[in-house]
């Protein structure tokens, strides 16, 4: 059994240097790394957007809203912080949750009339912590968290992932999941204290 862990760890291993190395391409305006890169990501991501949107017209034109995300944000990708998996599944996700809000935004009326709901513009409490001491003294703590309690720990708090989502979208055992989880926050506690 653990023969099969190690394979299958050597199989995710060389899955990511080569959507790395997609993505860097990309970054670079190749476009036919952004084709390679699709055919390999698009089923898993769109498995994401579609399990969120439950319509597929919704969930195709939300796939290719990520893909554009990705192609004008492949320069930014940095690895240290996310699998590529990880990151691309995020864009995924936030182009899903931004397709839900625009269909709420206009609510059908008892009588039939569409209003259009008002917009919060306030910023997004993760984007007031990063511009706070806290937020500063966080980041620094959680880079140095190896890199699946990072990612578990960001994608749990910061996406709002729960941890049985957390093991599907990346491929971990959800005991694994837990322990990353409850390691990290050790880890962190103690940072930042």
């Amino acid at each position: 059994m653990s023969g099969v862990k190690v394979i299958d760890g050597e199989k995710n291993q060389k899955r990511d240097q080569r959507l790395r190395e997609l993505l860097a391409a990309c970054g670079l305006n190749d476009q036919k790394a952004l084709a390679r890169l699709y055919q390999v990501a698009a089923p898993k991501l769109y498995g994401v957007v579609l399990n969120m949107l439950k319509r597929e017209a919704w969930a195709e034109e939300c796939l290719q809203e990520t893909f554009v995300k990705i192609w004008n944000n492949a320069d930014s990708y940095r690895s240290h912080l996310a699998a590529p998996m990880t990151w691309m599944t995020a864009i995924a996700r936030n182009q899903a949750l931004d397709h839900l809000r625009r269909y709420r935004r206009e609510t059908l009326e008892s009588d039939g009339i569409y209003i259009a709901e008002e917009i919060d513009t306030d910023p997004l409490p993760l984007d007031r912590l990063a511009d706070s001491e806290e937020g500063s003294r966080l980041k620094a703590c959680l880079e140095q968290l190896n890199e699946k309690q990072r990612q578990v720990i960001s994608l749990a708090y910061f996406r709002g992932l729960s941890q049985s989502e957390l093991a599907n979208q990346i491929d971990m055992p959800l005991g694994t999941v837990k322990t990353h989880i409850r390691r990290g926050l050790e880890e962190l506690r103690g940072c930042l204290q």
